[in-house]
């Protein structure tokens, strides 16, 4: 999506893989402990059927990109719970944070800690930070060359797939560089929004010498004609620390509820504590 807060698969996305480096780092050194047990992301259960006739990459990428304007002048504010947590591969978490992340157009946002457990260190040094690159990013502060776009990626359409109750396109994304903010894998495209509805793959250059793989899923849910991310899920491998899983998940949103005119003012829960990017 073509700028700033409305660039959900985009600029979020990339954001949210350079950070992966971070968090990864920070929250082994904090819980090296080797893990066994397995746990693979979830497969889709409908099967891939043929592209229906006419379809082609370059007709995805223009209605992507005038789903993305259409939204862009749509949204106004959005407020909703996230849920970041770090979980070790038999399923216990190992640091939790939750609060509400609030949207006003164009540029800005603001997180409002609500619930904070597990390890302090993570949380400090892992979510945190990860949080306040949003902020930032969303500000502008902050300028990558991630769109799917043409000029980032070529599209190989696999077929139609059914993605909950929406009937999706399936493509192949393939990044035309090497670059850490763009990524290798597929995307799920409604068939009717032409809306990104999810995205599984990795990043498209090792993000250090440190982590050795990192396999993400992002989901999105339609919310009052808008679709916003539901869930992201990366399963990220560390060089001699070995797994874990990060998870973010959006909740309860409530979508243009603010007033035209209205500023994003302070709360009473906002004076308590907030987390917001640098200046």
């Amino acid at each position: 999506m073509s700028s700033k807060d409305m660039t959900a698969p985009n600029t979020k996305l990339a954001l949210y893989l350079a950070a992966v480096t971070f968090v990864a780092i920070t929250m082994f050194a904090a819980e090296a402990k080797g893990q066994t047990e397995q746990e693979n992301q979830a497969e889709l259960a409908d099967p891939l059927e043929p592209v229906r006739p006419g379809v082609s990459s370059s007709q995805l990428f223009a209605e992507l990109n005038a789903h993305n304007e259409m939204r862009k002048a749509s949204l106004r504010d959005y407020t909703a719970l996230r849920t970041y947590q770090v979980i070790d591969l038999k399923g216990k978490v190992r640091a939790e944070e939750i609060g509400r992340m609030e949207f006003r157009a164009p540029d800005h946002k603001r997180f409002v800690v609500t619930s904070e457990a597990g390890s302090g260190l993570i949380r400090r040094m892992a979510l945190n930070p990860l949080i306040s690159s949003e902020i930032e990013t969303a500000a502008g502060k902050e300028h990558h060359d991630s769109a799917i776009s043409p000029e980032n990626y070529s599209l190989d359409l696999l077929g139609e797939q059914q993605v909950g109750s929406h009937r999706c396109f399936v493509a192949q994304a393939n990044p035309k560089r090497n670059d850490k903010y763009l990524f290798e894998g597929k995307l799920w495209i409604d068939v009717e929004d032409y809306a990104v509805v999810r995205i599984e793959g990795h990043p498209a250059k090792k993000l250090s010498f440190w982590i050795q793989r990192a396999d993400f899923v992002r989901q999105y849910q339609k919310i009052d004609g808008f679709w916003l991310p539901q869930k992201d899920q990366t399963f990220v491998q560390v060089r001699m620390y070995g797994k874990k899983v990060l998870t973010i998940e959006h909740q309860n949103y409530v979508v243009n509820a603010a007033p035209h005119n209205e500023g994003p003012a302070l709360t009473q829960e906002a004076r308590a504590r907030s987390v917001t990017g640098a200046n």
